[in-house]
């Protein structure tokens, strides 16, 4: 079986339920406060193992409750901890997040032990790890330098490469050019697209011109997320549109993970990028449909109900 190492991130989520998202110097009462598991990284890890595959987790946590409860969590979704590190006198990563009644989020994090997660830790990794043929994803809610090291050790050992490019980084074009070159496959965001491209504050680009500005940094493929209108792939000379099933969004924290987790399963399983990201677009549809994020993440067999197939 083909495996997904995920290198990321652990956070504990701190929501706050709203009626609106509130402004600067706003103070908005909210309905009600919920301690959750998140992390970008930790998100995609669980996500890829309730899709179906086998998934190692690279993290760093605080020697801390939380991180000691988030580690265990982790054990029982069935996910090899073993190369998720302790780092002693720093906290755990926490996410502050606001959800309106209409699903939107806006998030705040102290990454904590997140930062702490440095190319040295990628250096002492086995060499098992990093297996010809699996896939391997990468956010940035880590050190931008360790998740490169990460993804040119997966990529020099035959792995596919993934870089979900969260939350985009401010960086100078021959940075990005730098980032971008050392992933098989990129999935930004509309935003994260943007500013990855370089569209200047004013334009409104295409997410297509975005895609094709993007495929000129090195990325063998770039599949761009749009929310409740699917997502966008581009790859070699081709352009898709991939359309998302139609739900009532409660929660739109999670859905870049569960499609992300998805995504690395289904390309695991030797589908092409444009089928799965469709699989995979089903996967974050049923994600904005319940509250939290690890909480709302679908299981195989439902992702493949939607999708009309039988597991």
């Amino acid at each position: 079986m083909r495996r997904v190492v995920v290198v990321g991130s652990s956070n504990t989520d701190m929501t706050v339920r709203v009626p609106v998202l509130p402004a600067a110097g706003q103070t908005v009462l909210g309905d009600s406060f919920a301690t959750t598991p998140g992390g970008k990284g930790a998100n995609q890890a669980v996500a890829v193992r309730r899709a179906g595959a086998e998934v190692a987790f690279v993290a760093a946590v605080g020697d801390d409750d939380l991180g000691r409860q988030a580690v265990e969590r982790y054990r029982r979704e069935g996910i090899n901890v073993d190369h998720v590190r302790t780092v002693e006198e720093v906290s755990s990563g926490v996410a502050l997040i606001f959800v309106s009644h209409d699903g939107e989020n806006m998030i705040g994090v102290a990454s904590g032990a997140n930062q702490r997660l440095n190319p040295t830790d990628i250096d002492r990794l086995p060499d098992l790890l990093f297996r010809s043929g699996d896939i391997l994803l990468a956010g940035l809610e880590i050190p931008i330098p360790t998740a490169i090291r990460a993804m040119r050790r997966g990529k020099s050992s035959g792995m596919t490469v993934i870089l979900n490019p969260a939350p985009a980084p401010s960086l100078s074009a021959q940075e990005v050019a730098v980032l971008l070159s050392v992933a098989d496959i990129i999935t930004p965001n509309r935003v994260e697209a943007i500013m990855l491209a370089g569209i200047r504050q004013g334009e409104r680009p295409d997410p297509a011109s975005c895609a094709r500005r993007l495929l000129e940094l090195g990325p063998r493929a770039v599949v761009i997320t749009l929310g409740a209108e699917g997502c966008l792939v581009a790859q070699d000379e081709e352009i898709h549109h991939v359309p998302s099933p139609r739900v009532e969004a409660v929660d739109t924290v999670g859905a870049g993970d569960a499609f992300n987790g998805a995504l690395a399963v289904a390309l695991a399983e030797s589908l092409p990028l444009a089928e799965a990201a469709g699989w995979a677009a089903r996967a974050a549809a049923l994600a904005v449909t319940r509250p939290g994020a690890q909480s709302a993440l679908p299981f195989r067999e439902q992702i493949d109900q939607l999708a009309g197939k039988r597991p």
